[in-house]
Formats: structure tokens, C-alpha cells, sequence
């Protein structure tokens, strides 16, 4: 009789933090854990234990654990926590011996930063309206843009583009399919 298996299925290799930090001097303290779903980039990510506290009167697989975290090979300028993932079973300790090898961090760390544009055109409809507005003000036609807003990220991954830089992302707005099949474009 073949084996039926019921219930969501998961991706994770590995074991649940509890179970390798448990079992450590100190309780890991200066090791590196690198998450399994983290590996598919060819960046290193991985955690290096700082602190590791038990929860009370949780479940026994949870444990708060204060990393030092990289990610695709940049480093977050302060400690993160890890408390809500720590249950699942996606975490392996790396060897001493391995450790220097897998955190070599890429030595151009700041090539790879994209530069962001500062504006972007309006959407075809809503442009064509603020442009009719300026008519009937009797205002000079200049093209409208959209002044962009970019949420913060704590990694240097991108920039907002100066005065005088190019950017290496555009954004477009694209007339949708509907629009394009009747020829309103």
C-alpha cells in the first residue's frame, strides 16, 4: 500500500534553533547558523549568535535569539532578533573550519548599490488630466512627474539618485491591455 501523506508539505532542511543551540557551550555564543532557504543565493547569508534567552511559558521549540545578521552579503548595522522562526526546522550550525570560508563578505561592497530615479511619470490618464487643469489655468504645458517616496531599508541596497546621476532602475507606467486593445494608448 503506498504511503499517503496528508497536510502542507515544507521545503526546510535542517533543525530548529533550540535543537542545535541547546546543545552548545554557552549556548552558541560567537557560532554562525545559516538558514537552508537562505542558500539559494549565491551571496553568503547567515547568522552569528550574540544571545540566546529562552521563552517562558511558550512553546518548547521557541527560543529568542539576538543575531548579528547578513544578508546576500551585507551586513545589518545592529542586532536583529529572532524569535517567530526560530521554531522551524531551516537551521544548520556551520563548522569552525568552515565559518572564515562562508562569511567572506564580497570585497566591492558598494558596486553593487542600485540607484533609484527621484521621479517618475505620471500614469497616461492621470497626466493628461493635470496637464488639461494647467491649460485651463492658462499655465506654461510642462511635463508633470511624480516625486518618488522610498521606504527605508536598513541594508544599503539602494540610493535615491542625486542631481546629475543616472539611475540604474527605471519605472515605467505601461498603458494597460484593456487600453491597448482599443487603441487608447
Amino acid at each position: 500500500m503506498p504511503i499517503k501523506y496528508i497536510g502542507r508539505t515544507t521545503d526546510f532542511k535542517g533543525k530548529t534553533l533550540w535543537e542545535i543551540l541547546g546543545n552548545l557551550k554557552n549556548f552558541g555564543a560567537g557560532r554562525i547558523v545559516v538558514r537552508s532557504r537562505l542558500e539559494k543565493y549565491p551571496e553568503p547569508s547567515y547568522f552569528k549568535i550574540l544571545k540566546v534567552q529562552p521563552l517562558a511559558n511558550e512553546e518548547v521549540r521557541k527560543v529568542e535569539v539576538l543575531v548579528e545578521k547578513v544578508f546576500r552579503g551585507k551586513k545589518f548595522p545592529y542586532p536583529v532578533k529572532i524569535r517567530s522562526v526560530s521554531y522551524k526546522a531551516d537551521y544548520r550550525l556551520l563548522h569552525k573550519d568552515e565559518e572564515a570560508d562562508y562569511c567572506k563578505l564580497p570585497s566591492s561592497a558598494g558596486g553593487s548599490v542600485r540607484l533609484l530615479p527621484a521621479s517618475a511619470p505620471f500614469p497616461p490618464l492621470l497626466r493628461e488630466l493635470l496637464v488639461r487643469e494647467a491649460a485651463a489655468r492658462g499655465e506654461a504645458a510642462v511635463e508633470p512627474k511624480l516625486k518618488m517616496l522610498y521606504r527605508d531599508n536598513p541594508l544599503p541596497l539602494f540610493r535615491v539618485a542625486e542631481d546629475g546621476e543616472t539611475p540604474t532602475e527605471t519605472i515605467t507606467t505601461r498603458p494597460s491591455a484593456e487600453f491597448a486593445q482599443r487603441g487608447l494608448k
